[in-house]
């Protein structure tokens, strides 16, 4: 089936017991949300809340909560988009396997809009005071919108062609802003509707702004994919969709027409506000920074509109999913946008952006054995070059050859297969004072810190060890008892000193690294809880890649500066510890978790779907 609105999609879940309507009282402010983030780590259905406290509209939680769901989303479709990239890829393929990609060719028709002169979204007027008051987390600065689709054209290209659609939280209430007419527009870093702003500010005019919520889940995931700014969001929505997105046009601009919900209004070129704080997808709150203001004009929705929302936390959570389907679809493009590269994996449990895998190949000097990464390096520096991709703070590159096999996806032995490789001496690349994750507080400030190449080829140069019980470890430090991976060692370290950087690991690690226990360690991690960072691969990445500053937190034991090149002889330290300058980690509110603990219980409202 092919869902043009929200209900349909709900509706047609309920068919297939993928959805659960909950109709006993249930608040929006993190009770919403507390249920949703149990109901996910279960792997239950999606949850539509029919007596929201306070509220006349349904809210639809856990939509994507699945992978085997947000591809029963998509069945209808998802095939033929895949195809229809392997054409772009390769357009001879058409005419070699003609049955195979006919149904893909007649999927680009529906990837230019089609205009409408009504919209059933613009029935209804409402106030922002009127909308779902979302909250997730406890100390969130107000109710916010979590899967906006927000809708931009350029200034000096009107119209859909030139059009972004992107995935932009949106502060609703709280803070200073002036309630029902004011709201928060956070969008970070390397976003396309960062090239709108510039254009309108450039212009003098006030960049308009359409935010929808809801309508066909092809759009939600057109606005979270990282698609060049050449292709239109829209387009991309339409092929996942199966039919032609409909558009009315509004004060010289677009609405989608199908969208349960469209905030209308403008942002002021020459005023922020504070924004925030919020917690976010990397387990920790974004704290409060000036972000562009929205100055809202009107706020619509359609007859028997449905709020959907999701939660975002420590990984993983519902926004995995979205990275699952984004890598099925995207994986083929790969090689030939980056020339050499096999495959990339930007890790969902560090946070995404904090760690991206790579492999590629060593191609131009087959005549000679390569004995340390060459075209590695080039590789590397073009993924730094696409997009999101650039936001990557460690980015580990290993040669195809060193494994034919290796899968990419299994983080484990792709590892285990790079800690075996890489010399400390001539591997480490860093990029210092460079852009960063906004969301990422482990740098030097907002949208600042460092980067760190890593590139590993050839034979194995060691073997890994998983026995730390001979190791003598420094004072003041405990090994974890046990580790996830051969050749790291978890260690508690005292509580960090203040500062951006404790110079002082190595020092205390030096005099013991003679030892030739230490050989199958190459690879230190200093932590603040040991034995939680080494309970399984998911903690420990989530610990150490977000909250280390490449350029700060990493240390070697015989570490050397050699023309500006950085490198050591011996096991690498990472300082993984929090840091005074990093942001709070998220908690559930105790008195919400009581009373979910309560619907959980034996016999609760919530215990058949746990």
């Amino acid at each position: 089936m092919k869902y043009r609105t929200l209900r349909q999609c709900a509706d047609d879940l309920r068919r297939a017991e993928m959805l659960i309507e909950w109709s006993e009282p249930v608040d929006a402010h993190q009770e919403v949300a507390e249920i949703q983030r149990r109901v996910f780590a279960s792997g239950g259905p999606a949850v539509l809340f029919t007596n929201v406290a306070n509220c006349r509209f349904p809210m639809l939680g856990n939509l994507f909560g699945t992978i085997e769901r947000a591809r029963f989303i998509f069945r209808h479709t998802l095939e033929n988009v895949r195809r229809a990239i392997e054409l772009k890829l390769d357009p001879s393929q058409g005419l070699r396997h003609p049955g195979r990609y006919v149904r893909a060719v007649l999927a680009a028709r529906h990837m230019r809009p089609i205009r409408r002169r009504t919209a059933q979204v613009l029935r209804h007027k409402i106030q922002l005071s009127d909308l779902p008051q979302h909250v997730s987390w406890p100390k969130d600065g107000g109710a916010f919108i979590t899967l906006p689709q927000v809708y931009t054209e350029h200034a000096a290209r009107p119209g859909w062609q030139s059009s972004n659609l992107g995935m932009y939280r949106i502060q609703i209430s709280g803070g200073q802003f002036e309630p029902n007419h004011q709201a928060g527009m956070h969008y970070q870093i390397h976003r396309g509707i960062g090239v709108h702003h510039t254009a309108a500010i450039a212009a003098k005019k006030p960049l308009r702004v359409h935010i929808f919520v809801g309508g066909s889940p092809a759009m939600t995931l057109a606005a979270v994919m990282p698609l060049p700014e050449t292709m239109s969001e829209l387009g991309f929505a339409g092929a996942l969709a199966g039919f032609r997105i409909p558009l009315v046009e509004l004060q010289n601009s677009h609405i989608y027409a199908d969208a349960d919900f469209c905030i209308c209004g403008t942002i002021d070129p020459d005023r922020q506000l504070p924004e925030g704080p919020f917690g976010d997808h990397l387990g920790y709150y974004s704290l409060q920074h000036d972000f562009p203001v929205l100055r809202v004009e009107q706020v619509y929705h359609r007859p028997g509109a449905i709020w959907p929302f999701t939660v975002v936390g420590r990984p993983p959570q519902e926004d995995t999913m979205f990275g699952q389907l984004i890598h099925e679809l995207t994986a083929p493009i790969i090689p030939s946008v980056l020339p050499g590269v096999h495959a990339v994996h930007a890790v969902d449990a560090a946070g995404v952006h904090p760690l991206l895998l790579a492999i590629g190949s060593e191609r131009y000097t087959p005549y000679a054995p390569t004995r340390r990464p060459q075209e590695l390096l080039t590789q590397a520096n073009a993924i730094l070059g696409q997009g999101q991709l650039s936001l990557a703070k460690f980015l580990l590159i290993l040669d195809r050859a060193c494994d034919p096999k290796l899968d990419i996806q299994n983080i484990a032995d792709f590892l285990d297969c790079f800690l075996r490789r890489v010399d400390w001496s001539r591997d480490l690349h860093f990029q210092t004072r460079t852009t960063i994750d906004t969301l990422d507080y482990s740098g030097s400030g907002l949208n600042e810190g460092s980067k760190v190449v890593m590139a590993a080829v050839g034979p194995s140069i060691r073997e890994l060890s998983s026995d730390a019980t001979s190791l003598r470890i420094p004072a003041g430090f405990v090994a974890a008892r046990q580790g996830p991976l051969p050749g790291v060692l978890v260690v508690s370290g005292t509580q960090y000193p203040g500062g951006r950087s404790d110079e002082t690991l190595c020092e205390r690690f030096e005099p013991l690294a003679a030892d030739p226990a230490w050989a199958g360690f190459p690879l230190v991690i200093v932590v603040d809880d040991a034995n939680f960072a080494a309970a399984n691969l998911s903690q420990l990445l989530w610990v150490t890649f977000t909250r280390c500053n490449p350029a700060s937190d990493l240390h070697g034991v015989g570490a050397f500066c050699e023309l500006k090149h950085w490198g050591c002889r011996g096991s690498l330290i990472i300082d993984a510890r929090i840091k005074p300058h990093h942001a709070p980690p998220l908690e559930v509110d105790p008195l919400i978790a009581r009373r979910v603990d309560a619907l959980a219980a034996r016999g609760g409202a919530l215990a058949p779907y746990l």
